[in-house]
């Protein structure tokens, strides 16, 4: 990836707020705070597409890989946005791609990639996504492919 991504890179905006406890003793927003954004961002995103509370569904995403690439600083009172995309839609899993926008900028300042498996909420054994999920995430993995694969964001295949 020769550029950053922009905002056209991703087919969902998520405003998510900065907070004060957000900065560290560097004067900027410590960088385990940018995974609350994408684990916001990303189950909000669920909560209303499904137009249900997805925790209680049968089978529960848990995240079980994140990763972060940061370009900019950010901090409070910052106003941000999470970009967010399906890179890859398995049986039961999804890879999505995040990226953290500052209000009034087009470049991102931080591009994520976060796993969420699914799996029985008692048992914790992997099951499908629930169809409720999949219903939603399917045209968003349609809408992300062109793209992320424009920007080259896209999950290899196997």
């Amino acid at each position: 990836m020769s550029t950053l991504p922009t905002r056209a890179t991703f087919p969902v905006l998520r405003d998510v707020p900065t907070r004060w406890h957000d900065n560290d003793h560097y004067g900027h927003v410590n960088n385990v705070v940018y995974y609350a954004y994408f684990d916001t961002a990303v189950n909000g995103w669920l909560l209303d597409a499904a137009d249900r509370d997805i925790r209680e569904l049968p089978a529960i995403g848990l995240v079980v890989e994140t990763s972060c690439r940061y370009f900019r600083p950010v901090g409070f009172p910052d106003r941000l946005q999470v970009g967010l995309g399906v890179a890859k839609l398995g049986t039961s899993s999804v890879v999505y791609r995040l990226a953290i926008f500052r209000e009034g900028d087009e470049d991102a300042v931080a591009l994520g990639r976060f796993v969420h498996v699914y799996v029985d909420r008692e048992t914790r054994r992997t099951l499908e996504i629930p169809a409720i999920l999949r219903a939603a995430l399917t045209p968003l993995a349609e809408k992300s492919a062109p793209l992320f694969e424009a920007a080259d964001l896209l999950e290899p295949t196997r």
